[in-house]
């Protein structure tokens, strides 16, 4: 179950965790090994992952050549501002997905053929009706 102590210890591993600490302090040795690529969303208002931190981790990404995406979002909402239906937020994940989505298949060949549903709407095909 899920409760304040529960909250208090994972807000206790959060500010604790520090991957530099292995490195000397160094992010950017940290994360040289790093082979993935990488998007950082920051929200300006955001205190417990701060856009600051997050640009010291796209400088230690950077400094080491590795691919990286970033966007900061000015918005109100604090920490919980990624949960809440934000266009901006949602047009930067699109985007990144529809780059990895390219990049892993360049021609748009669609090898699968998957069968198309209907909206949740009601809208598109009708899969109970005879072709």
């Amino acid at each position: 179950y899920f409760d304040a102590n529960t909250y208090l210890l994972i807000t206790r591993a959060l500010d604790y965790f520090d991957p530099a600490r292995t490195y000397g302090g160094s992010l950017t040795q940290a994360l040289a090994r790093a082979t993935a690529k990488f998007m950082l969303v920051s929200f300006s208002t955001d205190w417990r992952f701060a856009p600051e931190r997050s640009r010291e981790i796209v400088k230690a990404l950077v400094d080491n050549r590795i691919d990286v995406s970033y966007a900061e979002i000015d918005a109100p909402h604090g920490h919980d501002a990624f949960l809440l239906d934000d266009a901006r937020y949602h047009g930067v994940l699109r985007a990144y997905f529809e780059r990895v989505a390219l990049e892993a298949n360049p021609l748009g060949v669609n090898h699968a053929r998957p069968s198309p549903l209907p909206s949740p709407r009601g809208e598109g095909p009708d899969r109970h009706t005879a072709t």
